[in-house]
């Protein structure tokens, strides 16, 4: 049996195999993905992001247990920092959810981020899939925690909950940062510090400004104790809500278009790349580019115009 095959049987270590072969771009996994893409589609993908010291993953650790109770099966794509040694994950997310690991119902998956910006690792919607095509009813997709601009988990999500602790700075930050945009729920995590009902008004108060279209989704405030399990029941039903909208106002199939537009168009530039740069490096042509630009006889913009011009597609 193909990886495939084994993955759709239900095949644990398969499914392991598969996303370390995808994490680590091997060509092989392409084929396994062709073969899976037809099985998916039919999880709901939950995107949680926020600066770092939110306690992301402590709330998708009570995330996962919520939806556990109702004997749904759970993924977790945790997006983490990427070791500047050896290139991958520093593992933090999977201790605090150590509890699941005993879990057959639930599947976790750590990758590094590896250079890309957004919040997210390259590999993250690949992955995403193959849990998909594994059965998983939920995935939990927790970005790495760069601060304000990640906000590729958008182009992920079904559901983006943005988590925010008082104290931080951060619930004025979010105006510039266009975290008001990207967010369906808002989380005041932490909620025994002081100064979290501010907080929470406050995030109320910008969302009111936003004067959202009749019969738009309005993101709601929820306060939660993440380390306690406080507010967790309310978030999860906040989240139960959204699908819902998304079901009933044909936002979801917009959102499905537009994920998938993203996946063809990331992974266009990612081979269009490794083609191009492969067959310069090989023929030398490479080399030449960066002896030309030490010797200043040549400019990169020009050098890219000629490597396009000598790869041009028909």
């Amino acid at each position: 049996m193909t990886l495939a095959e084994r993955v759709l049987d239900g095949d644990i270590r398969a499914a392991a195999r598969l996303m370390r072969d995808i994490d680590d771009r091997m060509k092989s996994a392409v084929n396994e993905l062709k073969a899976l893409y037809p099985h998916t589609g039919n999880a709901y993908i939950l995107g949680l992001t926020g600066p770092p010291g939110a306690g992301k993953s402590t709330l998708v650790d009570q995330i996962v247990a919520a939806y556990r109770k109702k004997d749904l099966l759970v993924g977790v794509v945790a997006i983490d920092p990427t070791s500047p040694f050896t290139g991958g994950a520093i593992l933090g997310d999977r201790i605090r959810m150590n509890r699941h690991a005993e879990d057959s119902g639930v599947f976790i998956r750590s990758l590094a981020t590896r250079g890309a910006l957004g919040g997210m690792s390259r590999s993250t919607m690949d992955v995403v899939n193959v849990m998909d095509a594994m059965g998983m009813d939920v995935i939990v997709v927790e970005t790495v925690g760069v601060g304000q601009d990640e906000v590729d988990i958008v182009s992920t999500a079904h559901t983006t909950a943005v988590v925010m602790v008082p104290g931080l700075g951060d619930d004025i930050q979010a105006i510039k940062a266009g975290i008001l945009e990207i967010g369906d729920v808002f989380v005041v995590n932490k909620a025994d510090r002081d100064g979290a009902d501010r907080t929470a008004r406050e995030l109320t108060t910008m969302l009111e400004m936003q004067h959202p279209e009749p019969g738009a989704w309005l993101p709601h405030v929820v306060k939660t104790e993440g380390a306690r399990g406080v507010g967790i029941e309310a978030l999860v039903e906040e989240f139960e809500a959204h699908r819902e909208y998304l079901k009933n106002s044909g936002h979801l199939q917009r959102l499905i278009e537009e994920r998938n537009a993203k996946l063809f168009a990331d992974t266009l530039r990612d081979e269009l790349f490794d083609t191009v740069f492969g067959a310069i490096r090989e023929s030398g042509r490479y080399q030449q580019i960066l002896d030309g630009l030490r010797e200043r006889s040549t400019d990169p913009y020009s050098a890219v115009e000629q490597v396009l011009a000598a790869h041009a597609f028909s």
